[in-house]
């Protein structure tokens, strides 16, 4: 018969939390263009024409005509406006949504990020207070903005994406997949259907490739599948029904102590890279593990952590019987595949037990898979020792001691009891060894007992005779009585041993999470990350960190070991590699450690040691679960003081910045006023001579500390990110020329070539930023190349757009200085030869992204420098005969 199945009260719980609240339904895809928006409104509509109360909070048209035709019968709530850097933007507006309270909102976009001075950053937010309103809200994600899988989509398309949902938004979510293959895809977008030709062509080189497209069809579809497995298995958790159904593949393969297990648990990572599943390594600790011999301790240590090293989640459960912890745990993970191993005809009475752990889960579990891997094992040598039971001399010896007081009294008693109840008796001292020292220590007892019952009171008295066939049953119902008895009681012993063992660990473990959680600086969380792993896994801890060139100890026990030089060369191997090295490991087992890298997003932020004692595993198989439980928490620890660290270095960056900002914009206007004064007496004086030469070095100084505070101005600008473009569309060969011209009178006596190409296309660009750049870059040229070289300024037609080129024939850019030319107060070579501020190619970069335009600097192979503006295809402008008529 099944296990009864009981409503999970956490489930329960969700559940009652989700009262009151309105439902989201998110409509997700691959890619841009399949279809959500669409099938959204086509739903929206729907639920209109059947009388639900639906408005739209926000859509997206794209200007797709079949979106804007059904946008049309739905009504619209208006947005809300917004001014931001001088520019009006519209989001949703949120409290006008609440205050209609309507029973459907549609809103567009989930991983949308709201305009500055929005009530909320992301306009998620928006839709989880509507949700908390009681609106039932329908939304729209491409797959790309899953948080959990920026990294993954960013490794095959190349694109991070920013705006990213996270996925806890998902967890109580209505899942609806808008599929579409990507043939069709493509084809849509060669049609115009979701692009302009100009960015289709662009796209389709780039992010909608068809591998990048079958990748993200992939992806989507399964975790679409993961998400509605995870919506059953709340249904069943709450309903209390055990369906048996998964949306996707797991696999639970068990590890044992057999040499054999190392070829299971490869198995098992192979089945789970062919099913692209979850792996998870279960290791059941039963008190037999007591009287595991040290090889056999050592290949369980091994299995285990070689299931770790193939990217398996490491279980390790005490229990009594292995049967009925398989069974548990295949349900508890939800397991479709489970993977055990069986010898080749060794320990056949032991895999008769493994054929009943077999029927047992298909008898107890539904839709499980059981793959047996068949392995060699070396017969072991015969040891009478493993045939005795696991205990120790003293029960022993306290068994027999107990069975002789008992012996003793029931002498002296015998006249006023009479020998009827003695049988009895001698279940006592049988029951309390067992409880108290185990099975052996009973079972002693038990034999005891019956040869002194025998002996003192079943006649003849003081021999091992019996005459009595009822006598003879008696003694021999006595022993097998007194070992049931013992061994139920040292099995009741085991078990509690067991559960007290897990309850301290969970203690532990609950202990550690909140003593890191407390811990404020690293070298608090690292001793406390020592002392406590030495606590639970009674092994020599020590922490290290970064140092320098290498590594440093930063926590350990009384005294401070030394490091061979093979432990050095492990440890920062691991902090190199991220990955565990020395004893009992692949890499550098030479080294008396085993170290563990606490791995994070960030990378490797700190090692942790073990060494355990002469001759032992420096991680105990039946705690190699709970040690990776408490290196991943550790690692967590070290990641929010890192992140926490970064957050105040960032602060004092921004007010330090902010600082400067301000300083330089006072200095600036302070400064500005009186040079003007200079500037305009320069001018105003009438001089000849020798005055004429003075008045002339007044007046060019003045307007060079004029254009220094020009620029300081700019830059100050750009950091604040006060510089808002004017986009609008510019002639490029009427940019260069009005620069040229501007320059005409700093550049007398210099020759400079122009070459444009006269079918260059409008762009969509700010007039003044692009003029000011091109001046920049050009004085720039003026500055570091000799007066007899002449500037070139080239405007060319690239793959993906115009591309403008002013170069040099100075002494060039030094190797390895073509990013850090375009930092503040950066100068060349010659700059204190030829004067300048450092400032003029930090606001050229400034002013080309501004206007999300790219610039780079490069040097010329015949010398000199390449300073190039690359304009996206975005930017072209395309006119078209009805325009121009």
């Amino acid at each position: 018969m099944p296990d009864e199945v009981r409503p999970s009260p956490d489930a329960l719980l969700r559940a009652a939390e989700r009262e009151g609240r309105g439902t989201l339904k998110i409509f997700l895809g691959a890619a841009p263009g399949v279809g959500k928006t669409y099938e959204m409104l086509l739903e929206g509509a729907e639920k209109l024409e059947a009388g639900s109360d639906v408005v739209i909070g926000v859509v997206e048209t794209h200007g797709r005509k079949e979106t804007e035709a059904l946008v049309a019968p739905l009504p619209v709530i208006d947005r809300k406006k917004i001014t931001y850097k001088g520019q009006l933007l519209t989001e949703m507006d949120l409290d006008a949504v609440l205050d209609r309270h309507p029973e459907i909102v549609l809103v567009d976009e989930l991983a949308h990020t709201n305009a500055p001075g929005s009530r909320h950053p992301k306009r998620w937010q928006d839709i989880e207070e509507l949700l908390v309103a009681g609106i039932d809200v329908m939304t729209t994600v491409n797959i790309q903005h899953v948080e959990s899988l920026n990294d993954v989509v960013g490794s095959f398309t190349h694109v991070r994406v920013r705006e990213t949902v996270p996925d806890k938004v998902f967890e109580n979510a209505e899942i609806e997949l808008i599929d579409l293959p990507p043939e069709d895809l493509i084809k849509r977008l060669a049609d115009g259907k979701i692009y302009v030709p100009e960015q289709a062509r662009h796209a389709l080189d780039h992010f909608f490739s068809k591998g990048n497209l079958l990748a993200l069809r992939e992806l989507v579809l399964r975790h679409a599948a993961q998400y509605v497995d995870a919506r059953i298995q709340e249904h069943q958790s709450v309903m209390g029904k055990d369906g048996g159904y998964t949306g996707g593949q797991r696999i639970l393969v068990a590890v044992s102590e057999s040499a054999g297990g190392e070829q299971v648990v490869r198995a098992a990572k192979r089945l789970a890279d062919a099913l692209k599943a979850p792996i998870t390594a279960l290791y059941v600790e039963t008190p037999a593990a007591a009287g595991f011999s040290d090889a056999e301790r050592t290949q369980l240590a091994r299995n285990l952590s070689l299931a770790a090293s193939l990217g398996a989640t490491l279980q390790s459960i005490p229990a009594t019987s292995v049967r009925e912890a398989m069974v548990v745990q295949c349900k508890e993970v939800r397991a479709t595949q489970v993977v055990m191993g069986k010898s080749r005809g060794i320990r056949r009475r032991w895999f008769r037990r493994r054929d009943r752990m077999v029927q047992d889960i298909l008898d107890r579990t539904s839709g499980v898979a059981i793959h047996l891997i068949p392995f060699d094992e070396q017969a072991r040598p015969s040891n009478w020792r493993r045939f005795i039971p696991s205990g120790s001399w003293a029960g022993d010896a306290v068994g027999i001691a107990s069975v002789a007081a008992l012996t003793s009294a029931a002498a002296l008693a015998q006249d006023w009891i009479g020998r009827g109840p003695i049988d009895m008796l001698y279940l006592v001292p049988v029951i309390a060894t067992a409880s108290f020292y185990g099975f052996r220590a009973g079972l002693v007892a038990a034999i005891a007992a019956g040869l002194a019952y025998n002996f003192f009171f079943l006649p003849p008295y003081y021999t091992f005779i019996i005459y009595s066939p009822v006598n003879v049953i008696t003694a021999i119902l006595l022993v097998i009585v007194a070992v049931i008895t013992g061994q139920l009681a040292a099995r009741a012993r085991a078990a509690a041993a067991l559960a007290m063992r897990s309850a301290r660990e969970n203690a532990g473990l609950a202990r550690f999470a909140t003593r890191l959680g407390a811990a404020s600086t690293t070298e608090e969380t690292a001793q406390l990350i020592r002392d406590e792993l030495r606590s639970l896994l009674a092994v020599q801890t020590i922490v290290l960190h970064p140092a320098g060139d290498g590594i440093e100890i930063t926590a350990f026990g009384q005294t401070k070991p030394k490091l061979t030089a093979v432990d050095r060369a492990a440890a920062e191997w691991v902090m190199d590699h991220g990955e565990a090295a020395g004893t009992g490991t692949d890499t550098l087992t030479a080294s008396e450690w085993q170290f563990r890298p606490l791995k994070t997003s960030l990378g490797t932020l700190a090692i942790l040691g073990f060494r355990g004692p002469p001759g032992r595993a420096p991680i105990p198989s039946e705690r190699a679960a709970l040690a990776e439980s408490l290196i991943d928490q550790a690692a967590l620890a070290h990641e929010r003081l890192k992140l926490e660290t970064d957050m105040r270095e960032m602060e004092v960056v921004r007010q330090r910045d902010s600082l400067r900002a301000a300083l330089l914009a006072s200095l600036s206007h302070d400064l500005r006023t009186p040079l003007t004064a200079v500037t305009a007496a320069a001018e105003a004086i009438s001089a000849t001579g020798d005055e004429a030469e003075l008045v002339e070095t007044v007046r060019s100084e003045a307007r060079r500390l004029n254009r220094f505070l020009s620029d300081l101005l700019d830059l100050t600008r750009i950091e604040e990110g006060a510089v808002t473009p004017d986009l609008a569309p510019i002639d490029l060969t009427d940019v260069i020329v009005s620069a040229v011209n501007d320059l005409a009178k700093s550049l007398a006596g210099r020759s400079v070539l122009t070459t444009i190409d006269p079918t260059l296309p409008l762009v969509r660009a700010d007039a003044v930023l692009f003029n000011h750049a091109l001046l920049n870059l050009v004085d720039n040229a003026a500055k570091y190349s000799p007066e007899t070289e002449p500037i070139e300024i080239v405007a060319r037609m690239g793959r993906r757009g115009p591309v403008i080129d002013v170069l040099d024939g100075g002494p060039g850019i030094p190797p390895g200085s073509e990013q850090r030319i375009f930092d503040r107060f950066a100068r060349g070579e010659t700059s204190d030869r030829t004067g300048g501020s450092g400032l003029g190619l930090a606001i050229v970069k400034g002013f080309v992204e501004a206007m999300g335009f790219t610039v780079e600097a490069a040097r010329r192979q015949q010398g000199g420098s390449r300073f190039t503006i690359r304009i996206p295809h975005d930017a072209i402008v395309h006119v078209s005969m009805e325009d121009i008529g």
